[in-house]
This record gives C-alpha cells, sequence and structure tokens, in this order.
C-alpha cells in the first residue's frame, strides 16, 4: 500500500527486454535501504525490488502491466515517480493508493498559474465512474483531489511543490499517465452488485 506522496524522482539507467517482460533499473537515493522483496511505486504502479545495489534498484514489469501502464514506452534516462511502500507506523498523508494502475489517462489541457497547475485528463467510461467531485484520484502515483467532472474531463489542482517534486513538471498536453481511482469506489461497486 502507498499514500501518493512521492518521495522522489528516480531515472531508468537500464532496460532489459527480456521477450515477456521487461528488466528495468532505476537509480535512486534510496536503494541502499531496499531489501530483495520490497514493494516500490513507480509511476504509481507496485513492482517489486528483484536486486538491489548501493545506488540503484531493478525491477521486472510482466505483460499484463506492460498492457494497462505507460511503462510499456519506458525509454533509458526517462525520470520516474518513485515511492516506497508504506510502514504501518508512519502516518497515511496522501490517500490510499494500492499501486494497481487500471489504466491510462491523457492529459488534455495544462494550464499553470503561480498559485498551481491545472491538469484535465480524459478519462474511459469504464474508469470515470469510480471518480466523484472531491474525491481522490492517483496519476502517475501522485495522490491528488478530483477538482472537477465534465463528462469525461477530470481536472485536478497541483500545488507548485508537488508540481516542483514529481514528474509531472515534465508533462503537457497529450502526455500520458497512470491512472489508479479511489478503491473505496471500487469496493462499495462490488459490495452493492454482490448484495
Amino acid at each position: 500500500m502507498f499514500t501518493g506522496i512521492i518521495e522522489e524522482i528516480g531515472q531508468i539507467i537500464s532496460i532489459d527486454d527480456r521477450k515477456d517482460f521487461l528488466e528495468l533499473e532505476i537509480e535512486s537515493s534510496f536503494s541502499n535501504e531496499l531489501i530483495l522483496g520490497d514493494s516500490v511505486a513507480i509511476n504509481g504502479v507496485c513492482l517489486t525490488a528483484v536486486k538491489v545495489k548501493k545506488s540503484s534498484f531493478t525491477v521486472n514489469v510482466v505483460e499484463e502491466t506492460l498492457n494497462k501502464t505507460s511503462l510499456k514506452d519506458i525509454q533509458l534516462k526517462t525520470f520516474v515517480n518513485l515511492e516506497r511502500a508504506v510502514l504501518v507506523s508512519s502516518r497515511l498523508n496522501g490517500h490510499i493508493v494500492q499501486g494497481h494502475v487500471e489504466s491510462v489517462a491523457k492529459i488534455i489541457h495544462k494550464k499553470e498559474t503561480e498559485e498551481q497547475t491545472d491538469l484535465t485528463i480524459f478519462i474511459d467510461d469504464e474508469f470515470l465512474k469510480y471518480c466523484i467531485y472531491k474525491g481522490s484520484i492517483a496519476l502517475d502515483g501522485i495522490s491528488l483531489t478530483i477538482a472537477n467532472i465534465n463528462q469525461n474531463e477530470v481536472s485536478v489542482a497541483v500545488i507548485p511543490h508537488t508540481l516542483n517534486n514529481t514528474i509531472l513538471k515534465y508533462k503537457d498536453e497529450g502526455d500520458i499517465l497512470n491512472l489508479e481511482t479511489d478503491v473505496f469506489a471500487k469496493y462499495v461497486e462490488s459490495i452493492i452488485a454482490n448484495k
């Protein structure tokens, strides 16, 4: 489980295409604190550290994950959002994020001001039903609050701190973000459907 509060920006330093999966090596300042098997969210995708070095760690990205996320298009030297799994003893600063990316969403509008950056993304009908006004959404692993919904267009306001400390600063209109909607909405739907 994650919070959607990005710890740092890492960088892809090697990509090994193994036919059925990708092996990604990511440079990170907290690599020396990881142990094999630790979960790390990379752009919101929960992956397992399978190799750990002093300044980098390696994860495997299986076909199912490649099919549903933007990691299928990852390139060498790309910057990525990183967050380690939350500790039970720590505060939950963002919201509950599982790292189970459902789909991708395209940025259709980006407007920057001194106070904030407004992002509008297009979300398919299948996932739009899990989005509510003032509810939570995770984009590339970043915990955000929905500011507006207009048909399939969902808007969020990004404060300068979040913009400057995540890869959102590199994103523009037409770019793709990993999407994870609110887990509680999915639980409610499942409970109601099984009544």
